[in-house]
């Protein structure tokens, strides 16, 4: 890019990953002078991409005005595929979900799945106001990707190997773009704000994402974060993997559901009134701080935990707390411990959010 671009693409990039900022902010943490803020500013507010998003509290002189993306220029639509269900946002510039929808829908390696999935798609945003301004459509699935080459590598939970992406690709009506679903996730919580950190996605099959100096690391083989195959009871439980005692068999949101037998919900309604269910969540939360203090000691990071499971926790956090101190006596507090932004949808929003990115690579 030249030099023009390249300053559009810093402000852009700024106030895409942190939110609305003053022009004099704007300066200051990119590095450029006010004169060029100023211009590149109102080129952009002319193009519809930037708006006035108030005025900061005044210090004595005159109130400084946010600017900020402008959240309807455009829109992405962020599809997560798992075994049983598809979930669906439409979400704008801001990150916001402006329509959601989850349906049962049976994964097939077939033609008519991908064909299936296409109409599914299609159907959810037809009748919004945003169909015209769609950037593309992000599937996120659970299991190893090769991006280049269009390929899902390998993924026990859709018991695939080597699957071909690419039919899938041509058949949705917008541009497509494919990412597993723990990283989708970690995007959603916005990595370049982050810095670092590891998410802990707790879904019916348990994975997870690091994020190093605000880039997801993904390792030599694309396996890193693959904390559910990790081992926290040596000959343990059966995983699906044909390990025993990993992480995933005790710390999967389906040993909360009978393998799906019940909804997650209708678990954590009974937690409190049923002895049997506390029994199974206190045992639960266990095998969960162990987790947690072995990632930690690993990374020395923040850990946000997600997923299904994570959308629950803000209200045992106390709880979980202090089993992780049991195991930890390396950190005096929790503040590492984070909730995650999306209780749910979180891997389809990230997964989304990747267009908006191109987009700002590309004005």
């Amino acid at each position: 890019m030249d030099k023009k671009n390249i300053t559009k693409y810093k402000i852009l990039n700024y106030l895409l990953n942190q939110g609305p900022a003053s022009k004099a902010e704007l300066a200051k943490q990119q590095n450029l002078s006010m004169p060029t803020v100023l211009s590149t500013v109102n080129s952009l507010m002319e193009l519809g991409i930037l708006t006035e998003m108030g005025e900061l509290e005044s210090t004595g002189g005159r109130k400084a005005r946010l600017v900020g993306l402008e959240p309807d220029y455009r829109y992405a639509i962020g599809a997560n595929i798992t075994a049983n269900r598809l979930s669906m946002v439409l979400v704008n510039l801001e990150g916001a979900i402006i329509k959601q929808e989850r349906i049962r829908f049976k994964f097939r390696p077939d033609v008519t799945y991908c064909s299936d999935l296409s109409a599914h798609i299609q159907s959810f945003y037809a009748d919004t106001a945003a169909s015209e301004k769609i950037l593309g459509i992000g599937i996120s699935l659970p299991g190893i990707i090769n991006k280049a080459q269009r390929l899902l590598t390998k993924s026990h939970a859709l018991q695939l190997e080597n699957y071909s992406l690419k039919i899938m690709e041509q058949l949705l009506p917008l541009p497509a773009y494919f990412e597993n679903d723990a990283n989708a996730a970690m995007l959603a919580e916005n990595p370049q704000l982050l810095g670092n950190a590891v998410y802990l996605s707790l879904n019916n099959t348990l994975g997870g994402s690091v994020c190093i100096n605000g880039t997801l690391f993904t390792g030599q083989n694309q396996k890193s974060g693959e904390f559910g195959h990790t081992i926290l009871a040596p000959h343990g439980k059966q995983c699906y993997c044909g390990k025993k005692g990993c992480a995933d068999a005790y710390c999967a949101a389906s040993v909360l559901t009978d393998n799906g037998q019940q909804p997650l919900e209708a678990f954590m309604e009974k937690i409190g009134k049923d002895a049997k269910t506390d029994a199974a969540w206190q045992e639960y939360l266990e095998y969960l701080a162990m987790l947690i203090s072995n990632i930690r000691m690993a990374f020395d990071t923040d850990i946000i935990l997600g997923g299904d499971v994570g959308g629950f926790l803000p209200d045992h956090m106390v709880e979980l707390g202090k089993k992780v101190l049991k195991y930890n006596l390396f950190d005096g507090d929790l503040s590492y411990l984070k909730n995650c932004t999306y209780k749910k949808e979180a891997s389809a929003v990230g997964v989304a959010r990747h267009f908006f990115q191109e987009l700002i690579s590309q004005m």
